[in-house]
C-alpha cells in the first residue's frame, strides 16, 4: 500500500468563538499498511455533524477532545481495501470512525456494522438510517415518550434530527410543530406532513407559535436553544417532557459570558412548578436500542413513511467550510461529504 496517499485535515488550532480556516490544515501522508488486526478503509462518505464543534474544545465534556495535529473525527462510509482481522472482509463495505481523510487504517474491531444492501443510498447509515436517525427514535421514544393528541415542537426541523423527530411523532399520533430557519425550509416541513411549519426568523414568531400551539406543548426537542427556547418555554404544559441532544445556538459561546439577565432561576421555579422533565442526552445512551430502531427506520424510508433529505458536498478540501455553513445553519438535510 505504499503506493497510497492520504488526504486527511486535522485540527491545526482551537477556535476561539466561531472556528475559522486556519482552525484547519489539509496534509498528503503516506498510507501505512495494516498491522494484525487491523484494516485499511477507502474513505467515500463523511458524516459532518454539530457535536464536532465541541471536539475541538479542550475543555471537559462526554467524549475526549480531538488532539492539536491529529485528524479531525467523524463517522465514515468506507471500503475495506485490505485486512488483517477475521470478522472484515476485502470488499465490505462499513461505517467506521473513519475521520476527516479518504484513508484510514483502524483495529478491525472499530468496525461497527457491515452495511447490508437494502436497496437505499449508502449515505443514509451517515442520517437516516444512522447517528441522527438513532438520536430522533431514541430521544423520543426514551425521554419524549410521544402520546397520541399530544403536541410535539422541534426545533431545526428541517435537519437530520428534526425531522425524523417530527415524523416520527406523526406516526404516533402526535401532533407535531417544526420550526426551521426560512421560507424554504419552512416550505419543505410542509411536505413531510407536520401539522404546522414556523420560520424562526420571522418578527413575530413567537406570536405564531403561540398560535400554533393552542393546548400547549407536551414535548419539546431541543436541538438549538436561543430565542427559540425562549419562546417556547412560557407555553409549556406540566409535565412536559424536553429531550435535549443539542443547543447549537450557543456552540461558539461555550465559555463566553452570553448578553442578557440570568433566566435560569425562573426556568428552575418553572422546571418545580410545572413539574417539567429535563434530559440532556447522548444517543449512544441508548445503544441496546439500535438494532429496533434499524428494523423499524428501514421499514419507515422503504414505506415512504418517513422521508430525507441529504446536502452532499464533493470534496475532503470542501469539509471545512460546509461545517462553518452546518453551525450556521446553511445546510439544507443530513450534510455529508463525498470522498469519490
Amino acid at each position: 500500500m505504499n503506493d497510497l496517499t492520504n488526504a486527511r485535515i486535522v485540527l491545526a488550532s482551537r477556535p476561539r468563538g466561531e472556528p475559522v480556516a486556519a482552525n484547519f490544515r489539509l496534509e498528503h501522508v503516506p498510507v501505512p499498511a495494516p498491522a494484525a488486526g487491523q484494516v485499511l478503509l477507502r474513505n467515500r462518505f463523511l458524516s459532518l455533524d454539530p457535536y464536532m464543534r465541541g471536539r475541538m474544545e479542550e475543555g471537559p465534556s462526554y467524549a475526549p477532545p480531538v488532539a492539536l495535529d491529529a485528524v479531525m473525527e467523524g463517522r465514515t462510509v468506507s471500503d475495506v481495501l485490505a485486512s488483517n482481522h477475521p470478522g472484515v472482509a476485502v470488499g465490505d463495505r462499513v461505517l467506521a470512525p473513519g475521520n476527516w481523510q479518504t484513508h484510514a487504517v483502524i483495529d478491525g474491531d472499530r468496525v461497527t456494522r457491515t452495511l447490508h444492501d437494502n436497496g437505499l443510498p449508502p449515505s443514509t447509515a451517515l442520517g437516516v438510517l444512522g447517528m441522527p436517525g438513532f438520536t430522533a427514535y431514541a430521544g423520543l421514544r426514551e425521554i419524549g415518550r410521544v402520546q397520541a393528541g399530544e403536541t410535539l415542537v422541534v426545533a431545526a426541523a428541517s435537519g437530520p434530527v428534526g425531522a425524523t423527530v417530527g415524523q416520527i411523532a406523526k406516526l404516533q399520533g402526535a401532533r407535531a410543530v417544526g420550526i426551521a430557519g426560512g421560507e424554504e425550509k419552512r416550505r419543505y416541513l410542509e411536505t413531510l406532513g407536520f401539522d404546522v411549519a414556523l420560520d424562526h426568523r420571522a418578527v413575530d414568531f413567537a406570536e405564531q407559535l403561540r398560535q400554533a400551539v393552542p393546548n400547549g406543548i407536551d414535548v419539546y426537542f431541543e436541538n438549538v436553544g436561543g430565542h427559540v427556547f425562549e419562546a417556547v418555554v412560557p407555553l409549556l404544559n406540566d409535565f412536559a417532557r424536553i429531550p435535549v441532544c443539542g443547543t447549537i445556538a450557543t456552540y461558539n459561546a461555550r465559555d463566553a459570558v452570553l448578553p442578557g439577565p440570568d433566566r435560569l432561576p425562573g426556568f428552575m421555579s418553572r422546571v418545580l412548578r410545572q413539574r417539567l422533565a429535563v434530559r440532556g442526552f447522548i444517543q449512544s445512551d441508548f445503544n441496546a436500542l439500535f438494532p429496533q430502531f434499524l428494523t423499524d427506520m428501514t421499514d419507515w424510508v422503504k414505506t415512504g413513511r418517513v422521508q430525507y433529505r441529504e446536502d452532499i458536498v464533493e470534496g475532503l478540501a470542501n469539509a471545512p467550510a460546509a461545517f462553518f455553513g452546518l453551525l450556521k445553519g446553511r445546510n439544507f438535510g443530513k450534510l455529508v461529504i463525498a470522498l469519490e
